[in-house]
């Protein structure tokens, strides 16, 4: 059996929305993308929602409109995809990473508290927490952070009231990274709404995809016209077409995309569902597994929308191992993910190493990512899961 590591749950009423946008002559800056914004906004209950051209664009923006620039402090997990912490880059502000919680694998509350009051004392001497090459730009530009980024990781909401607590103690602006999270839900809010503002992707693996594309959400309505005018080369609405008044990019969704996105909002309901079901055969199959331990479920997570079903590996056991002989099965899986400080930019910029982050580092080293998808047949769950079990009672992988 051939399985794929993900797929779209594309049905004939997507195609046809696409279709339908290829016979008009509006294929940008056309009716879909209002519509697929305001259906948008309001399944999350928000006042705004701008389509931009994806996850990666919209924390982009986010961070400008945040106001973090040349210097700024901004603090957030190491354990995500690297858009989150590069974005951060783009505008010259430094990324503080704050170690995970093991379980919920998002930032940990307690250290992302004592990181926020040790560099708010603007004493150099508090950046002991940090890397040595760290703590000397800190020292040489040291003021307090501005901003606060969570990762709802693998679609598991942050603890957001923390984060909130102590953002609201020291006057730091909140940016969600809710790309992994559409239709999750924190103590029956949805993950996205409870910061400044959210940003959602819609990858191909996400839970609705347009391609590529993204949404950012928010309540503060000048973010939002802020937002519509720099993912649009920084043209204001009431700008003739060739003035520009600031600084902009073009991070556009088209009207196919939004058009596609519109059509799989229409269906969020089923395809949330079918992809909890595909998650259900696993957690049935796998929770008494020796060797591994299934996804952790905060209490405070009321809904997971579950973006991907990654297992945790006893460190004992060699990963690479336990996927080459899936491999063999037909079967893909993925690690997920390479902590970010560790990339190889980051540690030649910041002097990251080994050990700086010891939770997210032994996290990393044993996460796995099974095949999932929303169209995904118990019968394959089945086969993963039985394939799965016998290659974690090979000898092979305790060698």
């Amino acid at each position: 059996m051939k399985i794929p590591m993900s797929s779209p749950d594309i049905t004939a009423v997507e195609v046809e929305a696409v279709n339908q946008v290829l016979q008009t002559p509006s294929l940008s800056n056309g009716p879909r993308i209002v519509g697929f914004e305001e259906s948008f906004s309001s399944y999350l209950g928000v006042s705004c929602a701008t389509g931009v051209s994806g996850g990666t664009a919209g924390l982009h923006l986010a961070l400008i409109a945040s106001g973090a620039g040349e210097g700024d402090l901004v603090i957030t997990t190491p354990f995500s995809f690297v858009a989150s912490a590069n974005v951060i880059l783009y505008e010259g502000a430094i990324p503080i990473f704050v170690d995970i919680d093991p379980n919920t694998l998002n930032i940990d509350p307690v250290q992302l508290t004592e990181a926020v009051e040790d560099l708010v004392c603007l004493q150099p001497s508090s950046a002991r927490r940090f890397p040595p090459s760290l703590r000397d730009q800190l020292s040489s530009v040291f003021r307090p952070p501005t901003l606060v980024l969570p990762v709802h990781t693998f679609g598991q909401p942050a603890d957001m009231d923390a984060v909130l607590k102590v953002a609201r103690e020291h006057n730091l602006a909140v940016i969600e990274d809710a790309c992994e999270a559409l239709g999750s839900e924190y103590k029956g809010r949805k993950a996205g709404t409870l910061g400044d503002c959210g940003v959602f992707g819609f990858y191909p693996n996400k839970q609705i995809t347009t391609g590529e594309g993204g949404m950012i959400v928010t309540n503060r309505g000048e973010w939002d016209s802020l937002f519509r005018s720099l993912r649009n080369q920084g043209r204001d609405t009431f700008d003739a077409w060739l003035n520009h008044k600031r600084l902009g990019y073009n991070y556009r969704l088209d009207e196919m995309s939004a058009a596609l996105g519109l059509a799989q909002l229409g269906r969020i309901d089923d395809l949330l569902a079918n992809r909890q079901q595909v998650a259900d055969w696993y957690n049935e199959r796998l929770t008494e597994v020796q060797g591994l331990r299934p996804p952790y479920v905060a209490p405070t997570t009321t809904r997971t929308s579950w973006f991907v079903f990654v297992v945790r590996l006893d460190l004992d056991i060699n990963r690479n191992v336990v996927m080459a002989l899936l491999e063999e099965k037909g079967i893909p899986s993925r690690p997920y993910f390479t902590p970010i400080h560790l990339q190889p930019f980051y540690q030649e910029r910041f002097g990251y190493r080994q050990h700086d982050f010891p939770v997210t580092e032994a996290v990393a080293r044993s996460t796995l990512a099974l095949p999932f998808f929303g169209t995904m047949r118990e019968e394959q769950v089945e086969y993963v899961c039985e394939n799965l079990v016998s290659a974690l009672l090979s000898q092979e992988v305790r060698a």
